[in-house]
């Protein structure tokens, strides 16, 4: 690659420079460095059929600044843990993800933008350069979770190939000094690089504080609206008889797939894409922060580069790691779409699934879909909140409720914006909902505890 070539890549990636003190920066350098060395070691040997003892897999890595035979050298002392490395590569066979991209494109130039969820995981996502791959960080009972569901999970994936759940191309774990122990996973991204996403919903079907205000839905354009912002905008997933037919045998097809292995709490991510707007609104250009190789080494191995192979400078490029800050009027994404969209239906027009009018014509709408979060299961915490939440609620607007009515609830619910038809709802369901949205979060909660605490007197006071 010439130093021009790389300069012209860097105009596209690199915007005002932030000092190395980020507070991620150790993580990301650690996640990525061990990404890199473990998935090139199962790549390296030939494919083969998975057995049993795959599932249940684990390979650790040591990483510190001397290197060994089996791990170079690195900038900071890590243990790196790579789960299940050859389910992991078969599910990435199984949709179409070339190898060599996913190193490249998580690791060729250890870049990564980064987000805070806004849900309450309080998990990190964290963006591939080019918006292709999602690296999430999850809590260790997920991450147990996904182990022990993940044969269930691999023989799903491999029979659906057009499944709508989350791809989850890798898992892994990174122990930091101190003995901190961070898990994540390596999903594909549902919303595709190369086009402005102009709404984006997150629906459960559930409708007790699902939604956010108008006002910070109009001034963000990356604002997730909810459950009851989409009742209230009136908004349809606009499909043809074809279309709808084949998205909802999909949907039920999973959702079973869900409800069987106890799981809840899921959503259908929708972004919708106006095509007559196209990406004029340049939504996808907007401040991230991001991890590039530093700007002062990079001419200086620019002439070294010749001379080694391209292990070597990416083992070169991993040393020299700074975090820097995108502007908005530098950041650019790719215009192409990922090729392996092409092999799902749901994915295959433009990188997503066009809306269609009753007699089948395309129309203006894209939709950019996928059922996400789908590794919680109905646990006894989660059956505390069932109960917790129905205090004063009926269940059928709560989230939290038992796997196969959580399953059918959301169906439902799917069905119905696919059919434009809001749900019925009694008057007081209707007040319920309208007075919870005018009370503050916070102040909600407390009521909530106070409510608990009266039912609990009133128990008392019966027995006695």
């Amino acid at each position: 690659m010439t130093l021009s070539r790389q300069k012209s890549e860097r105009e596209v990636l690199v915007g005002t420079p932030v000092k190395e003190g980020h507070v991620n920066y150790m993580l990301m350098y650690d996640m990525l460095t061990g990404i890199r060395i473990s998935v090139s070691r199962c790549n390296s040997k030939p494919i083969r059929e998975l057995v049993p003892g795959d599932f249940q897999a684990a390979h650790k890595l040591a990483f510190d600044v001397a290197g060994n035979e089996l791990t170079p050298s690195s900038k900071y002392d890590f243990k790196f843990k790579d789960y299940a490395p050859w389910v992991f590569r078969m599910v990435r066979e199984y949709f179409h993800v070339d190898s060599n991209e996913y190193l490249l494109s998580l690791t060729g130039k250890y870049v990564l933008s980064e987000l805070a969820s806004s849900g309450k995981s309080g998990s990190f996502f964290y963006y591939s350069r080019d918006y292709r791959f999602i690296i999430k960080t999850i809590h260790h009972s997920e991450h147990k979770f996904i182990l022990k569901i993940l044969e269930h999970y691999y023989n799903h994936v491999k029979n659906n190939p057009h499944t709508l759940l989350s791809r989850i191309f890798g898992l892994h774990r990174v122990k930091l000094p101190g003995n901190k122990k961070i898990h994540f996973v390596v999903m594909g991204n549902v919303f595709p690089p190369n086009k402005d996403i102009h709404e984006v919903y997150d629906l459960k079907g559930s409708l007790l504080g699902r939604s956010i205000p108008d006002e910070e839905a109009k001034n963000n354009p990356r604002a997730v609206m909810k459950d009851l912002n989409w009742l209230a905008r009136k908004r349809q997933i606009k499909l043809g008889p074809e279309k709808r037919a084949l998205f909802e045998t999909q949907m039920d097809v999973d959702v079973r797939f869900l409800m069987s292995q106890g799981i809840m709490d899921y959503s259908l991510l929708v972004g919708v894409h106006d095509a007559v707007r196209g990406n004029t609104d340049h939504i996808r250009d907007q401040t991230l922060s991001v991890f590039e190789p530093n700007a002062e080494t990079l001419s200086r191995r620019a002439t070294a580069a010749n001379r080694m192979s391209k292990a070597q400078i990416l083992k070169e490029a991993s040393v020299h790691t700074d975090v820097m800050q995108l502007g908005p009027s530098k950041s650019k994404l790719p215009d192409r779409v990922p090729p392996e969209r092409r092999y799902c239906f749901f994915y295959s027009d433009e990188g997503g699934f066009r809306g269609s009018d009753e007699s089948n014509n395309p129309i203006k709408e894209i939709y950019y879909i996928g059922i996400i979060d789908i590794f919680t299961y109905y646990s006894p915490v989660k059956r505390f909140e069932t109960f917790f939440k129905s205090l004063g609620n009926d269940k059928k607007i709560i989230s939290a409720v038992h796997p196969s009515l959580y399953g059918t609830r959301f169906s439902n619910f799917m069905r119905n914006a696919i059919n434009g038809i809001a749900p019925e709802l009694t008057p007081a369901q209707n007040k319920r909902i309208t007075d919870v949205l005018a009370v503050p979060s916070g102040l909600f909660f407390i009521i909530l505890i106070l409510r608990f605490v009266y039912k609990s007197f009133q128990c008392t006071t019966i027995s006695l």
